[in-house]
């Protein structure tokens, strides 16, 4: 680790590998840093991998990945305590190549996928954790590690060092960030054998499906669950606002625990044993809680940059996404002879042209909206629950006599009001 490289990637998650991956293709003299035993062993998230951000980096890569189950079915729940309004969708072309998404193990998948960057040329150094970037004359210059002689060099720095980049607070590139900006996320293994999870989610073999889980799930705090079908385990997990766990006083484990024992989750787990817990940041603050992504001899990358779409659950296609971007950038700037700030910002222009900036724009404001609006979770979603209950429910009442029930259920005049500029305003931060 002595000698100078081309870059240094921080972090072996899924936008610091794809960074190595195009870098070294490229020709890039990279090291790869990863502060866990292996890729994948600090990592966690929901387990949905998209196929075509993964396949823009390597084409046909679900021929050989160890992968879980291709999604053929994506459902939601809008839950209250006893009761959940269900909708999806379910297609039988995404069971088929190229496929739409696949649930995976991080643990799995992060160190295949690092394997195939160093098949590239890319050096790989686990348990290593960087202390703080080299700054010289205003540039980031490399790193210094905590292994004895630790301080490496490049010529320029990738962060990929997560969602609480202390990194790039150091640089002072963004922030503490606020409670409100920031969830945590909770989730179990569990273990079930392949025909039972496929006879209770009405799949056939080698087919997946997800649930997203709202309302009462998280207990009417801003946030989802979550569980995914797995080839022989089901990821079962919850994530919520920091804010809204300190504001209702809620363990993580606690609300895992409840989500786990919900009477609408409870049937698709008997049976299961849990294998292994997980927690893990997730950056919520969105498009407003960005900061520096660009500087002279670094950039930010992945969750470390707050590149999460919090409103579609998606983080990883837009972490390898920002990797390659990045990737495409350095070389360009290698070229050139010129890892200025000015030369390096084609990264940020790129990224905020592809669908990553243009999804960020567009949902800029949707979680401080429904932070700030906690009725959409905790009063409308049972609201609705009971209205189908009571439209459903076949009693001897006329569908008109049950229509001006749910009608007066909604409230005076002025709560009806105050309801109906709430589906605008959602409406409005959504568009």
């Amino acid at each position: 680790m002595s000698e100078k490289f081309d870059a240094i990637v921080v972090g072996a998650g899924p936008a610091g590998i794809s960074c190595a991956f195009e870098l070294a293709k490229g020709g890039a003299n990279v090291l790869l840093l990863e502060r866990g035993e292996y890729p994948g062993s600090k990592n966690v998230m929901g387990g949905v991998l998209y196929r075509k951000m993964m396949e823009d980096i390597i084409p046909d890569f679900h021929k050989e990945a160890p992968l879980e189950r291709p999604i053929v079915e994506q459902r939601f729940m809008m839950m209250d305590k006893e009761s959940a309004v269900t909708f999806g969708y379910k297609g039988l072309e995404w069971a088929q190549e190229p496929y739409n998404n696949f649930t995976v193990l991080r643990a799995k998948f992060d160190q295949w996928f690092a394997g195939k960057a160093v098949e590239q040329g890319a050096l790989l150094v686990n348990e290593t954790v960087v202390l703080e970037c080299i700054v010289e004359d205003g540039k980031v210059v490399g790193v210094r590690t905590d292994r004895p002689n630790g301080e490496v060099y490049a010529d320029v720095v990738v962060l990929a060092d997560g969602v609480n980049s202390l990194l790039g607070k150091s640089l002072g590139f963004h922030k503490e960030y606020r409670p409100d900006e920031v969830a945590l996320a909770t989730m179990e293994i569990i273990k079930l054998d392949s025909k039972t999870i496929e006879e209770r989610f009405n799949l056939e073999k080698n087919q997946g499906c997800t649930i997203e889980l709202f309302g009462d799930a998280t207990k009417g705090i801003l946030g989802t669950g979550f569980l995914y079908t797995n080839k022989d385990t089901l990821s079962i997990g919850v994530g919520t606002l920091l804010s809204g766990l300190i504001e209702h006083k809620i363990r993580p484990y606690e609300l895992l625990e409840y989500v786990k024992n919900h009477p609408m989750v409870r049937p698709y787990l008997a049976g299961g044993e849990p294998v292994e817990y997980l927690a893990h940041l997730i950056p919520e603050g969105g498009l407003k809680s960005m900061g520096r992504i660009v500087g002279n001899g670094v950039v930010v990358v992945g969750d470390a940059a707050q590149l999460v779409n919090a409103i579609h659950r998606e983080g990883s296609n837009l972490a390898m996404t920002s990797g390659r971007l990045a990737a495409e950038t350095i070389l360009s700037a290698k070229e050139q002879g010129d890892f200025s700030e000015a030369t390096l910002d084609q990264y940020r222009i790129n990224l905020m042209k592809s669908f990553v900036g243009q999804d960020m724009k567009k949902y800029k404001d949707s979680t401080h909206h429904f932070n700030k609006f906690p009725q959409y979770f905790d009063q409308y979603i049972p609201m609705v629950n009971r209205a189908a209950s009571q439209m459903f429910t076949v009693d001897g009442k006329s569908k008109w006599e049950k229509q001006k029930k749910i009608w007066k259920d909604l409230g005076s005049p002025k709560e009806k009001l105050k309801l109906a500029r709430d589906a605008y305003r959602a409406w409005k931060v959504m568009k």
